[in-house]
């Protein structure tokens, strides 16, 4: 607040003197010379306002390609089908000064497999202030649109909220989390936004990012994974073409997903389908380990490999994949400490 009040201050003397420099020619270069060094002073002070609060400026978004590139090999496991595509998407689109249209992702996969934490990830990489940023904003199927009744009111509000925060700042991301629980027809409300528009009724949200998080489609990711086991291939065999028609085939047929048979689909305005693998029991002690150290301890193998072993994987006999993944780890740890 005292800062505002002296760049009005500041702003207040500099109308003032130019003022002067009208009706008292004599005094001009003194004035001007006055003048200047307030415009100085204003700019100053702005760039302190800059550095303090957050803002649409390079100073609080520049992406970082090395560090989400390191993030994702390093803290994500057992993904490196979404690692490889995230990266040359997200990369691709943030050196994109023009691009022709806002950036969509749809990430899919069993709960547990890493699809909050890469959105986490990507924010982090682009906004200093990560998923804190006001320029970051997540909405969840059951806590923002419980209620069907009201899905009329939740589309306009929905497309008043994206208006105005790209309005503020075009380098907004949008994150949708519990695709497979919201309401099928609300996610269309905003299909305009994703479309190959220039700007609508003078907004662009060309350079919008909007990132869908849903477990719809992990049955079909897991039946992959599991042929590839069975026929004795490697998990890094798996690649991007093996997966992604048939996933976004059966994220458009369930009529349990906000995606069911939504335009966004239909007209292929969903730029990656990217799928999350089921972890195997080497990823979540991995998992384990990483969360150890979050929580300041050391890591100790043993225990992570006590909690591990007592988890549910699947196929039953083999106990190849984790059916949980590593969503649990964090309250079962301190189980076992």
């Amino acid at each position: 607040m005292r800062l505002t009040c002296r760049l009005l201050f500041a702003g207040c003397m500099l109308w003032s003197l130019s003022i002067t420099a009208a009706i008292e020619p004599i005094s001009t270069s003194i004035a001007v010379g006055m003048a200047a060094a307030l415009t100085g002073f204003l700019a100053r002070y702005q760039n302190v306002l800059y550095y303090f609060q957050e803002c649409c400026r390079p100073e609080w978004i520049s992406y970082n390609k090395s560090g989400l590139k390191y993030d994702l090999s390093t803290k994500l496991y057992g993904q490196h089908v979404a690692a490889q595509v995230i990266l040359k998407a997200v990369t691709g689109f943030m050196n994109n000064e023009n691009p022709k249209k806002p950036l969509v992702l749809s990430l899919h996969g069993w709960t547990g497999t890493g699809k909050n934490f890469v959105s986490q990830l990507i924010a982090e990489n682009i906004y200093q202030k990560g998923m804190m940023s006001n320029f970051v904003h997540l909405f969840t199927a059951t806590a923002h649109f419980p209620h069907e009744a009201h899905i009329n009111k939740y589309k306009t509000q929905l497309q008043e909220w994206i208006r105005g925060n790209v309005s503020i700042c075009p380098r907004s991301m949008f994150i949708f989390d519990e695709m497979d629980k919201m309401h099928p027809g609300l996610i269309d409300s905003i299909k305009p936004y994703l479309d190959f528009y220039d700007n609508l009724n003078g907004v662009s949200y060309r350079k919008a990012i909007f990132i869908f998080l849903s477990n719809a489609g992990g049955e079909k990711i897991v039946e992959v994974a599991l042929n590839f086991w069975k026929d004795g291939r490697e998990r890094e065999e798996i690649q991007l073409k093996d997966l992604e028609t048939a996933l976004s085939l059966s994220v458009f047929n369930n009529k349990n997903s906000g995606f069911w048979h939504t335009s966004l689909i239909d007209m292929n305005l969903v730029d990656f389908f990217v799928p999350f693998l089921p972890l195997e029991y080497k990823h979540v002690i991995q998992c384990g380990l990483a969360e150890m150290v979050s929580k300041g301890r050391a890591p100790d193998k043993e225990v992570v490999e006590t909690m591990a072993r007592d988890l549910n994987y699947f196929p039953k006999e083999e106990r190849v994949f984790s059916m949980q993944g590593c969503k649990v780890i964090p309250a079962r740890l301190d189980f076992y400490v």
